[in-house]
């Protein structure tokens, strides 16, 4: 059953659910932070529609900077303003930021400390007619591996908002990962938020296996957990925040579940599977299965027909439940 505590939509199973981009609810926070602290600022490198940053343009022209396309400059630029005392928020495609400019990331703002914080749209293989070229597959890997970075990975709109106006209030260089296409409003303005703090969102009672799941697939999990249940008791934890890891949460998750499926639209090695398994091989291993790319880049075509080709629909979440439980389809 849904986590009572967890306070989330009451629609989540409805056809009528509803949808709205996770970037959208950057853009709604990124407003709220800019009206919370005038020392918030934002750089774009040329996609402001795109990224949703023209609703802070718009209301604060005179704290907004248009680099244009030229990422590198994006990051430096907003490690200067950081030195200066401001609060840079800096977005584009997640493939140009941070996959054109991670050495100008590292370098200017994680090795010198500035509380920087990147947004990094259209992420994972759900961009769809873009292609491999566009398709930010990689992203949390580069991020998380990187000293200081903090990565957040939002699992809708409203979750994203939460994020980003919390993460105006730290100190810390930050990654916030954002999807393009719409997907089902899960949680609520109740449902608690916290950096660095995971959450489950689904409590089957005595648990056969536990499901991790990041960002916009996050749905996909609570849908096979609803699914499974007369037959599989599954327990869902929402990891929206990918480093600093909520270690003591993800060692309980595997020590009640006793089998662990990671879910994300990332590269299985390196993403957020890794670190939980990292985290597992440490100190409680358990069977564990990931879902995810594997080992691939992505293609042109529609996002749904892509998750699906990629093996990271609702059919292939369940096949994984039944692997790591050593039960055949």
């Amino acid at each position: 059953m849904l986590h009572s505590k967890s306070k989330l939509n009451p629609n989540i199973f409805s056809k009528e659910v509803e949808q709205e981009p996770i970037r959208k609810g950057f853009g709604k926070g990124l407003l709220k932070a800019g009206e919370n602290d005038e020392r918030v600022v934002g750089l774009c490198a040329d996609l402001t529609e795109s990224t949703q940053m023209h609703l802070f343009r718009d209301k604060f022209p005179e704290r907004y900077v248009q680099i244009g396309v030229a990422e590198q400059n994006l990051a430096t630029v907003a490690s200067g303003m950081a030195a200066m005392g401001k609060i840079p928020f800096i977005t584009s495609y997640a493939m140009f930021s941070p996959g054109r400019n991670w050495e100008q990331i590292r370098t200017t703002i994680c090795y010198n400390d500035r509380p920087v914080k990147i947004a990094g749209s259209h992420a994972g293989i759900s961009v769809g007619p873009d292609g491999g070229t566009h398709q930010a597959v990689e992203d949390i890997a580069i991020m998380r591996v990187m000293p200081r970075m903090v990565v957040l990975s939002p699992c809708d709109s409203i979750e994203a908002e939460k994020a980003t106006i919390a993460v105006a209030k730290t100190d810390s260089p930050t990654y916030i990962r954002l999807a393009r296409e719409k997907t089902p409003i899960i949680t609520t303005s109740d449902t608690p938020f916290e950096i660095g703090k995971g959450q489950i969102f689904w409590d089957g009672k005595n648990p056969q296996v536990g499901i991790v799941a990041t960002g916009a697939l996050v749905h996909k999990a609570l849908v096979v957990a609803k699914e499974l249940e007369n037959e599989i008791s599954v327990k869902v934890l929402n990891l929206s925040t990918i480093k600093p890891l909520d270690e003591e949460a993800v060692i309980s998750f595997a020590k009640e579940c006793g089998a662990v499926v990671t879910v994300e639209e990332h590269q299985i090695r390196g993403g957020m599977g890794s670190a939980v398994s990292e985290c597992l091989a440490k100190n409680y291993p358990v069977p564990i299965e990931f879902i995810g790319v594997d080992d691939q880049f992505g293609q042109s075509g529609l996002p749904d027909q892509l998750l699906d080709h990629y093996g990271m629909e609702v059919r292939h979440v369940k096949e994984a439940v039944l692997k790591v439980l050593g039960r055949k389809n």
